[in-house]
């Protein structure tokens, strides 16, 4: 089989590209240039070669940086303005790796196409990764059902921690455990989110803060400092207990603070981005963010908005994030929270 491998120069997708190759299919490396640091672009790409030339496959090096600052960068940069909590790996995915990129896998002749998430695909959906820890099918709620049937995740059986020492063994080229960092979560943060906003946009600008029922409590040194549920920051005039923000309000440029028991929600409400037209109401699992667990609701979808009815509140639900609807370990669909 042709299989077209997103690879990133490290180790989770040279190790694919050695396991896909062992299995005796044709491998086609693709590489996305996806942001401005040309430094770092230039130690993956070296990476890559050294994948290429020793397994001998075939590789694509890929400028997308227009249209990843049109889809992902610019998104990202507006939520924040907009007062929202952006999730861009979730949005990069169905638009740029397995939107993009599997267009370009298509026009080589591809098969599939495989990336080193962990994650798995059962019966025409996104599963869980059996490592738990390191699962990453929250990501990948977006997908389209014609996409995920040619999608093939090498590692979504195996052990994260397996996979370094596996890796460096089998493939002593590839280097040392040190010349590996851990991958940033967002691929074009290098300190903080703050810093990418300066570049755009005056993110100083003081404001009020208030607390939930209106009375001005304190001051705040410009919302886009505070996502929901932060407390860090946060000036309260004779607060006693610990304050958290609870919500933020661009327009005014009022961030609302309140207790912890103030960010408890028990309704989640988001605009539907990949729940079918066939999906039936009923009792589900979902997450509301990355590294929350699942828990259990009550789900329909009422003028294109998911509505899920939580057994159990959560705290700290932010817009702009992810809701991802699960049936036991497989990924229904989702979209994004707006209250």
């Amino acid at each position: 089989m042709k299989i077209a491998l997103l690879m990133s120069g490290g180790i989770d997708s040279s190790y694919s590209a050695y396991l896909l190759k062992n299995q005796g299919h044709e491998v086609i490396g693709i590489y996305l240039k996806l942001h401005d640091d040309e430094k770092k672009h230039a130690i993956n790409i070296a990476n890559i070669e050294k994948v290429s030339h020793h397994l001998g496959i075939e590789t694509h090096i890929i400028d997308a940086k227009a249209l990843f600052k049109e889809h992902v960068y610019d998104y990202f940069v507006r939520s924040y303005e907009q007062g929202l909590t952006p999730n861009p790996c979730a949005f990069c995915n169905p638009k740029m790796k397995f939107g993009f990129a599997f267009e370009k896998a298509m026009e080589m002749g591809c098969d599939k196409i495989a990336t080193g998430h962990y994650a798995r695909v059962e019966n025409g959906h996104i599963k869980e990764a059996f490592d738990m820890s390191k699962d990453q099918s929250y990501f990948l709620f977006g997908l389209k059902k014609e996409v995920i049937e040619k999608i093939i995740f090498p590692l979504g059986d195996m052990l994260k921690t397996d996979i370094k020492p596996i890796a460096l063994k089998e493939l002593p080229w590839l280097g040392t455990l040190e010349t590996y960092k851990e991958s940033q979560e967002i691929c074009f943060v290098t300190d903080t989110y703050i810093e990418v906003l300066k570049k755009h946009i005056n993110v100083d600008q003081k404001g009020l803060i208030k607390d939930v029922n209106g009375k001005v409590i304190g001051e705040h040194k410009g919302y886009m400092h505070y996502t929901i549920g932060k407390r860090k920051g946060l000036t309260i005039n004779g607060a006693h207990d610990p304050h958290f923000v609870v919500n933020i309000d661009a327009k005014t440029n009022t961030v609302i603070a309140g207790t912890k028991e103030d960010l408890l929600q028990t309704q989640v409400v988001a605009e539907n981005f990949s729940l079918s037209n066939d999906f039936q109401e009923g009792e589900y699992a979902v997450k509301v963010r990355y590294r929350s667990p699942k828990t259990k609701a009550y789900v329909k979808i009422d003028n294109g908005k998911i509505i899920a009815n939580l057994e159990e509140g959560v705290f700290g639900l932010a817009s702009g994030q992810a809701l991802v609807v699960y049936q036991d370990d497989l990924v229904i669909g989702g979209g994004w929270i707006e209250a």
